[in-house]
């Protein structure tokens, strides 16, 4: 027997970081406004902390889709492997040159792009997408709000809805000024 429906507990689930920062920051004020003393002055830096969680919360939330999609994925020490019901494959984030969200594709799909290799699809929704969101995070130079928006955009009807949202910067100039 459950005490939480479904609905909340995937709910819970979805927003599990936020909502144990929100317990850190509710210890830390309680701290910082309690008695004085020692917990008082480390009741600032548990605030802290708490709100940072709540913040890195929110945006994995955001990140979050559900899990019902084809395929699974798998990010271990910097490798990314899709196993699909169709296709699948494996790049190394070291070696990924551009990120994409193709949302002409149903559901929208991750297309990581490496030399040498045919591009990766991975649907938004395939088990353990979760992962992703802290692998593209190690990518110099990603905005990752840029890429949340980009996730929660709707459609707009007749655009190319594959929208590049990291790439690799070229290791030499496009110019070399002498002078």
């Amino acid at each position: 027997m459950t005490f939480i429906r479904p609905d909340a507990a995937r709910a819970i689930h979805r927003l599990r970081e936020a909502l144990v920062g929100i317990a850190i920051l509710a210890l830390g004020l309680l701290w910082v406004f309690g008695r004085p003393g020692l917990l008082q002055f480390l009741g600032y830096p548990v605030s802290l902390i708490g709100v940072v969680f709540i913040l890195i919360g929110i945006q994995r939330a955001r990140f979050r889709t559900s899990d019902d999609g084809a395929g699974a994925v798998q990010v271990d020490e910097g490798q990314i492997t899709y196993f699909g019901p169709l296709t699948g494959g494996a790049t190394a984030l070291a070696d990924l040159e551009r990120l994409t969200l193709d949302r002409n594709l149903k559901p929208a799909h991750w297309r990581l792009d490496s030399p040498g290799t045919p591009a990766l699809l991975i649907p938004v929704n395939a088990a353990g997408s979760d992962a992703l969101f802290d692998a593209f995070a190690r990518l110099p130079g990603l905005r990752t709000e840029r890429m949340l928006s980009e996730m929660n955009t709707p459609l707009n009807g007749g655009q190319n809805q594959a929208v590049v949202i990291w790439e690799r910067a070229p290791l030499r100039p496009a110019h070399v000024r002498l002078h």
